[in-house]
């Protein structure tokens, strides 16, 4: 592993810790885990890259040249029966999933992470971004989640290394270990 770099997320137990600031930040209502299982609302430790960026184009401007917009019908399947598991798909699709275009504005702005995935084994945690929070302190179904004005100043500093590190210091040590 590459030490870690002035352009690696890496959240700690005061925030987010990105480009010599810490950001506030929630994680998911499971903790952090080493064990993610679908449906379980943990953030999984590990090293994962920022492997995409989505916004939506009706809300705000492009935050960076390569953010892909969030288009009507746009969904993210966490059904691990399909073959589309932890994949973007577009409606109509018949298996469970979430929306991507939502009417809150948490996924106006959503950072892609590389968790299980391009090659998902199934069962073992879909969906895991870094998206807007509800509010401070409400915890998510796994994401990481900053303040609005917070995530649309880190989202234009993205690089292609960026990563996002969780480490595992942070779960409990019955929540470390292998999948």
């Amino acid at each position: 592993m590459r030490r870690m770099g002035l352009w690696d997320m890496v959240l700690t137990r005061g925030g987010l810790r990105f480009g010599g600031q810490t950001y506030p930040c929630t994680v998911g209502r499971g903790g952090v885990s080493g064990r993610k299982r679908e449906g379980d609302g943990a953030t999984p430790v590990g090293v994962h890259r920022i492997v995409g960026m989505l916004y939506r184009p009706d809300r705000m401007a492009r935050p960076a040249g390569w953010a892909l917009p969030i288009r009507p019908g746009d969904l993210w399947s966490d059904d691990a029966g399909d073959d589309d598991y932890n994949m973007m798909v577009r409606a109509p699709y018949d298996g469970s999933h979430e929306r991507l275009r939502r009417a809150d504005p948490l996924y106006d702005l959503i950072l892609l992470t590389d968790w299980n995935w391009p090659y998902a084994v199934k069962g073992r945690g879909s969906a895991i971004f870094i998206h807007q929070w509800r509010r401070p302190g409400f915890p998510t179904e796994g994401c990481i989640a900053l303040r609005r004005d917070h995530l649309r100043a880190i989202a234009p500093k993205i690089r292609h290394r960026t990563r996002l590190i969780v480490p595992d210091v942070l779960a409990p040590s019955s929540q470390t270990g292998s999948h």
